[in-house]
């Protein structure tokens, strides 16, 4: 693999981990490569941004046959992940949470939730979908004693502000935000704020738009 000496950019990361999604589901289809137009189509990109990006990680490939669908997955697993399991936990075992965790854990990446936290009585000390939930006076504890290093917030909005002196003081080193209130930490800790509302109102603004300008 190349030796990457600058950060990549977010968006060329985001398109990256949507490449490896679709390289996954042609592998598991049988398909051993795949050219730079046929993946471009499948994201609708231009095939220069995939050649772009693919040449920004340092990867080459025989462009006679295309790109060897499994080599590429694999070097782009080498991109995005560590060698070793990152640890994840979920604050906020409600709908949101639970639907979270549901996603994540079986997809075979190097993201693995092994906690959660709320104060739900009815929660904390039960397991749910194989993870163990914890009162959230635990977390710093817990977080040490299970090598956690990212956070995924899905507390009621209300409650979001209360989480971030406890994630600080953890050592959490990354956190994914699915409340409506942006969260902001020092420097060192990585935040994405998910807004879902934000990104739906988005669509909707473009569909108008759309419709508009049909009439």
């Amino acid at each position: 693999m190349a030796n990457i000496t600058s950060p990549i950019p977010e968006k060329t990361i985001e398109r990256l981990s949507e490449y490896r999604r679709t390289l996954l589901k042609c592998h598991a289809q049988g398909i051993t490569h795949i050219f730079s137009h046929v993946l471009a189509g499948m994201h609708g990109i231009t095939a220069v941004q995939v050649r772009r990006d693919l040449m920004l990680i340092g990867f080459s490939s025989d462009t006679k046959k295309g790109y060897d669908v499994k080599v590429l997955i694999d070097f782009i697993n080498n991109i995005l992940y560590s060698e070793q399991t990152m640890n994840m936990a979920i604050i906020g075992m409600g709908h949101l949470g639970q639907a979270v965790t549901k996603y994540f854990n079986g997809k075979g990446l190097k993201l693995r939730i092994t906690a959660a936290f709320d104060v739900d009585k009815n929660k904390v000390g039960t397991t749910i979908d194989n993870i163990p939930c914890y009162h959230i006076d635990e977390f710093e504890e817990r977080v040490e004693e299970m090598d956690i290093s990212i956070a995924i917030v899905s507390l009621p909005t209300s409650q979001a502000a209360t989480i971030v002196l406890p994630i600080i003081n953890a050592g959490i080193k990354g956190v994914l935000n699915f409340t409506s209130v942006p969260l902001n930490f020092p420097q060192g800790i990585v935040v994405e704020n998910y807004d879902i509302t934000t990104l739906l109102e988005k669509v909707a603004y473009f569909v108008k738009v759309a419709e508009e300008s049909n009439n």
